[in-house]
């Protein structure tokens, strides 16, 4: 079994709201005196939960509320969670970039960060220059460095640049070459913000794969951060889901991304509004949308034909008006797209119009799935985009081959032909 690298034994990490430095002095001689008479710090009896759409009722705030888990050698832990939930907070704290108000880290071996664009560069000094003075930070001797400076340079693609100071570098392009100096000077963690956003599709993919090797060849340890929930199901072995700044779900990276997804999907597949509230805008005002089978059910199973029916208010004259609906899966990729030509040329599109669009049986494997629609006016410009609109769920069905879920979106059963070779 692998040894345990990394334990995160109940942190916390309170935050002072407001502006910085206004009644601080007095609350660290409040917070000295109570720990001189062996008292708790007064302030952690109190503090607001780490919702940002919420007022606050209160000075404090708590961005992390009693996280555990323990990370082994080789995991590759992906850390998922809404904005706002406290996932780069809980990286800087295992980074060592801030400390826990309460709880202990314990980690064995070095730890090498990538947090945000740029960190640990200096601006004024060159690509090359930059290499030296993180691999030091990162407690690397120069000959150590020096033993992979090609690499690191061939890696990160910025070779005609690696002379040139930093701060004439794009976002991309530090994010390169900051990935490539953490990434290559074999830590025993590698710790991962969302700041392979930033970067082009080619290095994104780049980097994913020099990740799987540090994980699976050298089996190092990857924490990672993300919003891509393919790429988390992709890379990670283990997930952990955190919500208003506590961890609210453990498990397989499969496990921990349905999870996520699951809790965010409660929109319905059966919805409607009044023009008021309606969404869209002053050209198309949707009414009513709904997911339903042939038979008007809204429980849908692979064997069932898929009818998407929405009806919209329209207040658009002399042009031509097409819709169209996408259909996405659990991990945001779309499955499928279609358009479709309502009006042509017409001299009035105001009115109220309802359109049906239906997908054949046995299309969509078991899941949860999206639908966003598009409106456009001669065949160019979108005047409403509303997506992930409604959602819906197919689920197995009794007439199909399989009684399991397999893996993929798309359901297809094969035609298999069995031929003895003479």
């Amino acid at each position: 079994m692998n040894k345990v690298i990394l334990t995160a034994q109940n942190i916390s990490k309170q935050y002072r709201l407001g502006v910085v430095g206004t009644g601080t002095l007095s609350h660290d001689i409040n917070r000295w005196w109570a720990s001189v008479r062996g008292k708790e710090d007064p302030y952690l009896k109190i503090g607001a939960e780490n919702d940002r759409s919420k007022k606050a009722e209160t000075d404090y705030v708590w961005a992390l509320r009693d996280i555990n888990f323990d990370v082994y050698d080789g995991d590759v832990l992906g850390i998922i969670g809404k904005n706002g939930a406290g996932k780069s907070t809980l990286l800087k704290i295992l980074s060592r970039v801030t400390m826990p108000t309460t709880g202990k880290i314990k980690t064995k071996g070095r730890i090498a960060s990538l947090l945000e664009v740029g960190t640990g560069f200096h601006p004024e000094l060159t690509g090359r220059e930059n290499i030296y003075l993180n691999g030091a930070i990162l407690g690397m001797t120069k000959a150590e460095i020096k033993a992979k400076e090609e690499e690191i340079i061939n890696f990160s693609g910025c070779e005609l640049y690696v002379d040139t100071p930093v701060k004439r570098y794009s976002s991309g392009m530090r994010v390169r070459l900051a990935f490539a100096v953490a990434a290559h000077l074999e830590p025993d963690i590698l710790v991962v913000d969302e700041v392979l956003a930033v970067g082009d599709a080619e290095f994104q993919k780049k980097a994913i794969g020099k990740m799987k090797d540090i994980s699976g060849n050298d089996g190092r340890t990857v924490l990672f951060v993300s919003h891509n929930m393919a790429a988390v199901k992709s890379l990670c072995t283990r997930g952990i889901v955190l919500e208003n700044g506590t961890s609210v779900f453990e498990g397989t990276a499969e496990e921990s991304v349905d999870y996520y997804l699951s809790q965010n999907q409660d929109i319905g597949s059966n919805l409607s509004w009044n023009e008021e509230e309606a969404p869209g805008n002053d050209k198309i005002k949707l009414l009513s949308i709904s997911v339903m089978n042939e038979n008007d059910e809204s429980n849908l199973f692979i064997d069932d034909e898929i009818r998407i029916s929405y009806t919209f208010k329209s207040k658009i004259e002399n042009s031509t008006l097409g819709t169209t609906i996408s259909v996405s899966n659990q991990d945001e990729s779309v499955v499928f797209s279609d358009g479709t030509l309502i009006f042509e040329n017409q001299d009035s599109l105001v009115g109220t119009y309802t359109v049906t669009a239906g997908a054949p049986k046995k299309l969509l494997n078991s899941g949860s799935y999206y639908v966003s629609l598009i409106f456009g006016i001669n065949k160019r410009y979108a005047v409403a985009n509303l997506e992930n609109i409604v959602s819906f769920s197919v689920n197995l069905g009794k007439d199909i081959k399989h009684n399991k879920r397999m893996p993929g979106t798309i359901y297809q059963e094969l035609e298999w032909q069995l031929k003895k070779n003479e």
